[in-house]
């Protein structure tokens, strides 16, 4: 099933969850100020960060977060970019999440900050049941694991992380090499597969929307059911998209590490930092 953005999604409101200087806007508003807008000319959504604005330093910015109404116990997870946020304090993300955080789980697609090169997918569990990366299998994805323990909470939530090999699977990457595709299988028996094709490299079946994961080679990410009970960490997910910015990650010791200059609450007055930091999403499809 193609998701259109206009119609399948509810745009959420609440404050940001991750401590970001952000302004999450209703529909009506995010359409009003042209922070979520379909393009005319091939029917591709934008969900932009306000670039026009002043703010002062330490402020919040107009900025979107988009929740699917269905959710989901399985299935084959497809996002098609032309381009992706970017920028010094920007933190975007594709991912989903179940209910009673961290019981329900959380599967991040597509996650990095600042000027990060590589996509980060993470996998975050609750404490009741195994969840971790099978260290013993690594020929089973391309990926290098930056954490294998997926358990989370409010205190301590990293989760399990692989960092993609490739890059333009993120940021500045990404967006050069035209976009491309991220994808997820969730199987409950056999685990999380995630892959990302670059526009030249997509597979001629994704193309046609008749996709066969089992012709697209070695996944980047993979955790497996062996060693993650993935039925009773993952459930009832829905997908959602998003861009903060700073925040507890993209705010935290990481803003310098990553190579940017000054506070990160500093940069959220810059306005034109913010020109590029939105997503240009061709479609979004589940496969059941």
């Amino acid at each position: 099933m193609v998701f259109h953005l206009s119609s399948n999604w509810d745009f959420f409101t609440g404050s940001d969850p991750s401590g970001g200087n952000v302004i999450y806007q209703n529909k009506s508003a995010a359409q009003f100020k042209r922070l979520a807008y379909v393009n005319d000319s091939d029917y591709s959504t934008v969900l932009a960060i306000d670039s026009t604005s002043t703010v002062a330093a330490g402020g919040d910015r107009d900025a979107v977060r988009i929740t699917s109404q269905n959710s989901y116990n399985g299935g084959l997870f497809i996002m098609d970019a032309s381009k992706m946020p970017v920028g010094c304090s920007t933190w975007p993300s594709f991912w989903t999440v179940g209910p009673d955080w961290p019981y329900g789980g959380e599967i991040d697609i597509v996650e990095g900050i600042n000027d990060q090169a590589k996509n980060q997918m993470t996998l975050h569990s609750g404490t009741n049941h195994t969840c971790t990366i099978d260290t013993d299998n690594s020929d089973e994805f391309t990926g290098s694991v930056l954490s294998s323990n997926c358990y989370s909470t409010e205190t301590s939530d990293s989760g399990c992380s692989i960092m993609d090999s490739n890059s333009t699977s993120f940021a500045y990457g990404f967006n050069k090499a035209g976009g491309g595709v991220f994808a997820l299988l969730w199987d409950n028996s056999t685990g999380m597969a995630m892959w990302h094709f670059a526009r030249a490299d997509i597979p001629d079946d994704l193309t046609a929307q008749v996709p066969t994961p089992s012709t697209w080679g070695t996944p980047s990410g993979f955790w497996s059911a062996k060693t993650c009970d993935i039925t009773d960490n993952f459930y009832d997910q829905q997908m959602v998209i998003d861009t903060t910015i700073c925040g507890n990650w993209a705010g935290s010791d990481a803003y310098s590490k990553s190579g940017c200059s000054g506070k990160c609450t500093d940069m959220v007055a810059n306005a034109t930092n913010y020109v590029d930091a939105k997503w240009v999403v061709n479609y979004v499809a589940v496969y059941q």
